[in-house]
């Protein structure tokens, strides 16, 4: 027997990531314009007291406004970020409680965009995954919204299951028993 009969099956392609996302970071716009706000009062109205404990007091509250205002919801925008590779999408949120969930490209899905006003202005959008299942699954406020819904497409159409693809081939083709009617 020769070796050319047993070669060994080809190995399935690596997965490869095609991009890593998070939410816009105009998200973080009031936030930086309040910390700035903080620092600024913070800075004017230390010293101006006559007792020490109040200009601590002073320091103490703006530094709790600035975590408030400014760290709270920076760790938020941070723990939120989507992952496309040419297998799957994964979507991670949480910063102290982790959540991770993760859709398979070959298993087909709908993908729509949705833009508010400010949106459009900035190029971003929601891109709204229906997999089928009662909640659709959706990246919130996205950069180029548009590309990755085109991207998402090209990823699908690509990594459908080949089996699946003949299946569907085959339901569709007519079948080849002929009946003709009104011959005699």
């Amino acid at each position: 027997m020769s070796s050319e009969q047993y070669s060994a099956p080809s190995a399935p392609a690596p997965e490869v990531v095609v991009a890593r996302l998070r939410p816009h970071a105009r998200a973080m716009f009031w936030p930086s314009i309040a910390l700035i706000a903080t620092v600024g009062a913070t800075t004017y109205f230390t010293g101006k007291f006559a007792e020490d404990w109040q200009n601590i007091a002073v320091l103490v509250a703006g530094v709790l406004v600035a975590v408030t205002l400014w760290m709270l919801p920076l760790l938020a925008w941070l723990g939120r970020n989507y992952t496309i590779t040419t297998r799957r999408i994964v979507l991670r949120s949480g910063f102290f409680v982790r959540e991770r969930q993760e859709l398979l490209h070959s298993r087909g899905y709908d993908v729509t965009v949705r833009k508010n006003g400010l949106q459009v202005l900035f190029g971003s959008g929601n891109v709204r995954i229906n997999t089928g299942l009662e909640n659709p699954v959706v990246l919130k406020d996205v950069p180029s919204a548009d590309l990755v819904q085109a991207a998402l497409h090209d990823l699908m159409e690509r990594s459908q299951n080949p089996i699946a693809a003949r299946r569907q081939q085959e339901r569709s083709r007519p079948h080849d028993q002929t009946a003709v009617w009104g011959s005699s």
